[in-house]
């Protein structure tokens, strides 16, 4: 009997261990697993950095093709997809990450972003609306200004506006987007400050020094404002000031800026040539 015990001890106790064995193995492949998962999250910030964004979208195509289920790789691809300068294949993206568990606020943020590059307004402000007003960050304010702008209700996008230039610390862009809604509204005088405000905060952002030299025109101020600017930048901005000039009525005014142009750098600066030509042989005809 002893003998028996000793043995059915044994057994069991090899049992035991075949049962820690297995046991181990699953902890051993779980934790493989998770290093995996870690792998490929870490993959994933490091392939929406590359240079060529179609990289990028090939990789999250081919990882969400292996892995449907997984809301990071779905969320990776819309974000991909958006500087390959491809939103509408974006939003059908988005549509699937927006059924799966772990869609985010931002994520619904993201997708009125795709939806707004896509040219669905109507659904973007949709999507925008179902997001919780809890939820505050620049670009969704930003996304909330521009559909505000385009539906014109300019009380709202103003506000709109205000709250986003508060919640980032780069605001040149968005100022300037909040200037030219006050130029198409005819707040020449609002666009300009705003425009320069841009300026100050990024002296590279050439579109806020075109935009500030329009609404200059519109006031008939012909002079350049007092901004950085190279020679080229010069011209292109002349050019600009003369083609307001005309449109203005102020037709010898605009020809002596597109000349001065012509003359601040005339190996780079065509258009303004173009611009007077076409003018002398209206002139004549």
């Amino acid at each position: 009997m002893r003998h028996f015990r000793v043995i059915s001890m044994c057994f069991l106790g090899i049992a035991a261990l075949a049962g820690c064995q297995k046991s181990g193995d699953q902890e051993v492949n779980r934790a493989f697993q998770d290093v995996n998962v870690v792998d490929e999250s870490n993959l994933s910030d490091i392939m929406l950095t590359v240079a060529d964004p179609n990289e990028a979208v090939n990789y999250f195509k081919r990882t969400v093709a292996e892995n449907p289920d997984r809301a990071d790789l779905h969320r990776g691809l819309g974000q991909s997809l958006i500087p390959a300068k491809r939103p509408a294949e974006a939003v059908p993206v988005y549509e699937r990450l927006m059924k799966l568990d772990g869609a985010t606020d931002e994520d619904r943020v993201d997708y009125a972003d795709a939806l707004l590059r896509a040219g669905d307004w109507p659904k973007a402000e949709a999507t925008l609306d179902a997001v919780p007003p809890t939820y505050e960050t620049f670009k969704r304010y930003r996304l909330e200004a521009m559909v505000a702008d385009s539906n014109k209700e300019w009380k709202k996008a103003d506000s709109f506006y205000e709250t986003a230039v508060g919640l980032t610390t780069r605001p040149a862009g968005v100022l300037n987007n909040w200037g030219y809604s006050k130029l198409s509204r005819g707040d020449f005088k609002e666009a300009e400050r705003l425009f320069a405000d841009a300026i100050r905060q990024d002296s590279s952002l050439f579109t806020a020094k075109n935009n500030m030299v329009l609404a200059r025109g519109a006031q008939r101020d012909y002079n350049l404002p007092v901004i950085p600017m190279s020679q080229v930048e010069r011209a292109q901005l002349l050019h600009t000031l003369g083609l307001s000039a005309i449109k203005q009525g102020d037709v010898e005014t605009g020809k002596g800026l597109l000349q001065e142009a012509i003359n601040t750098h005339p190996q780079h600066f065509e258009a303004a040539v173009r611009s007077l030509r076409a003018l002398d042989s209206n002139v004549s005809n």
